[in-house]
């Protein structure tokens, strides 16, 4: 539990589960690692979500593997029986399998596993790994890079909502949905896979662009880590979802501070994943971004997160066209100079 003392209550429910916090430790390497996952407890996160399970990590882990092993086996091919199947093998499923079984059992609050799958079999079959491992909830991490101009949005949303409906049907624990903004009708996206069986959805997967080494004309991957204004972009569909859905909403990317936080949970959010900050700054940023909300509801007379939340909504404001075009509009022409 956290050792912070708060004057309000900030706890709050996401996929079903009741968090003693909204604040999320969302995959990184600190979650990934047994070593700060006491800190970011007693720092006050209501739940962690551990580092996505990648399916083609676990294959090429595996291929390697059975190169290895057979390596030779065409001039003697009795040394096939030397060794058992690859099934055999402690590959990195098993790995990864054993990191959510020892967060379950060091860990108090809510343990999330994540998976990025790659073939309609394999979500399956790593969803039900997860679960059986102990995960309380499962968050898809669907990243996905359209390059085939063949392809349509409607062939993409199709294929993503039959992936949620196996996945559904294979797993009891909550599901979440991790997803990009690059949605013609995100709104419409959105109630479908609710419709689906999800329990939540995450806004909004990053896109990783890669950069051009200028030496070398080498295509490069680069990390860059979020800032604050890039929680523009959740704060803004998460307003306008929260009328309209009953799921789960979690906002990711560019939670830094206290404020943050509060605007994404004032649009409603049930929850706010952050990374960068606590990569940045440690597990304590957890910590500080708490008190400096408790500090905020406490000054305003605010009971705790579920009074306050979504209250600045787009069904909640005065004026809903600020959700739409007119803030377009607003913006374009806020330029003073």
């Amino acid at each position: 539990m956290s050792d912070v003392t708060h004057t309000v209550d900030v706890s709050t429910t996401y996929l079903g589960l009741r968090l003693c916090s909204p604040i999320v430790a969302s995959p990184s390497p600190l979650t990934g690692d047994p070593g700060f996952w006491e800190e970011i407890e007693q720092a006050g996160a209501g739940a962690i979500v551990l580092p996505s399970l990648f399916e083609e990590q676990i294959e090429r882990e595996s291929f390697g593997i059975d190169a290895t092993l057979n390596f030779g086996t065409d001039s003697f091919a009795e040394s096939l029986s030397y060794l058992p199947e690859l099934d055999d093998y402690d590959v990195g499923v098993a790995r990864h399998l054993g990191l959510v079984e020892l967060a379950r059992e060091q860990l108090a609050i809510p343990v999330i596993a994540s998976l990025n799958g790659t073939s309609p079999g394999g979500w399956v079959k790593y969803a039900r790994n997860l679960e059986d491992a102990g995960a309380q909830a499962i968050e898809l991490n669907v990243y996905d890079v359209i390059v085939d101009p063949r392809v349509s949005a409607a062939d993409v949303e199709k294929r993503y909502l039959e992936l949620v409906e196996e996945v559904r049907a294979e797993v009891k624990v909550p599901l979440a949905v991790k997803l990009g903004p690059w949605f013609t009708s995100l709104g419409h996206f959105a109630l479908a896979l609710q419709e689906a069986g999800v329990d939540g959805l995450v806004l909004f997967n990053r896109l990783y662009q890669p950069d051009i080494d200028l030496e070398t004309l080498d295509v490069t991957p680069r990390l860059q880590l979020s800032t604050s204004a890039e929680s523009r972009l959740p704060l803004h569909w998460i307003g306008i979802l929260r009328g309209f859905m009953s799921c789960s909403l979690a906002a990711t990317t560019g939670v830094h501070d206290g404020a943050d936080a509060m605007k994404l949970l004032l649009a409603g959010a049930d929850v706010v994943m952050t990374t960068s900050a606590v990569l940045l700054h440690g597990p304590q940023r957890i910590a500080s971004m708490l008190a400096e909300m408790s500090e905020w509801m406490t000054a305003r007379d605010y009971s705790g997160v579920d009074q306050l939340r979504g209250s600045v909504s787009r069904r909640s404001v005065p004026d809903p066209e600020v959700y739409q075009r007119a803030n377009y509009y607003q913006v374009i022409h806020s330029w003073r100079g």
